[in-house]
Order: structure tokens, then sequence, then C-alpha cells
């Protein structure tokens, strides 16, 4: 499945087939999330963030690409990505665009 952030994809005549998407909600443990918490008095890279939000942008990103496929889609194109935090330490992570079909 071919993934893009633009609305076309060169050299191919696209069918829109709707909209697709996937979602996560994804935390860390509490040891984790406290020793992130002490990491950010000192500054740095919050490393288990790190990991957790690219955990979810994966997890989301498959969920939106198993939706396209059950479409019977070639591609999906336009993909954005959106996070919001729910609660302390978790947070949603939703990828969506549009599924498409290629046409002869």
């Amino acid at each position: 499945m071919i993934i893009v952030n633009t609305d076309y994809i060169s050299g191919k005549e696209l069918e829109m087939l709707g909209l697709v998407k996937g979602s996560t909600i994804q935390s860390k443990h509490m040891g984790k999330d406290i020793a992130q918490g002490f990491k950010s008095l000192v500054g740095g890279e919050l490393t288990s963030y790190n990991e957790m939000m690219s955990e979810a942008r994966d997890l989301a990103t498959g969920r939106m690409v198993a939706e396209a496929a059950a479409l019977g889609a070639d591609a999906v194109v336009n993909v954005r990505y959106a996070s919001a935090a729910i609660m302390q330490g978790a947070a949603e992570v939703m990828a969506y665009g549009t599924a498409v079909r290629f046409l002869m």
C-alpha cells in the first residue's frame, strides 16, 4: 500500500474511495512516567515518550491502512496525523487520509 501526504501520485489516475482513519491511545507505566518527570526538570530528550509516540503513530497508521485495504484501496493519499493529550502521560494519535484505487 502506498501512503503519501500529497493529494496525488505521479503517473496515476485515482478513484477516491473515502476517508480512512486509525487511532490509538497510549500511555507509559507509572515508573517510566515518574522517571520522565524527573528528566523534564533537567532538560533533554524524553526518550520514553518519544518511543511511546512512535509506537502510537505506527499503530494508528496500521489501522488506517487496514481500513483502506478493506475498501480495496491501492493507496492512501493526503495522509495527516493529529495528536492530543488525554491525561497526564497518555496521548491519542490519529492517522487519516483518503483511500484511493488506481484507474487503468
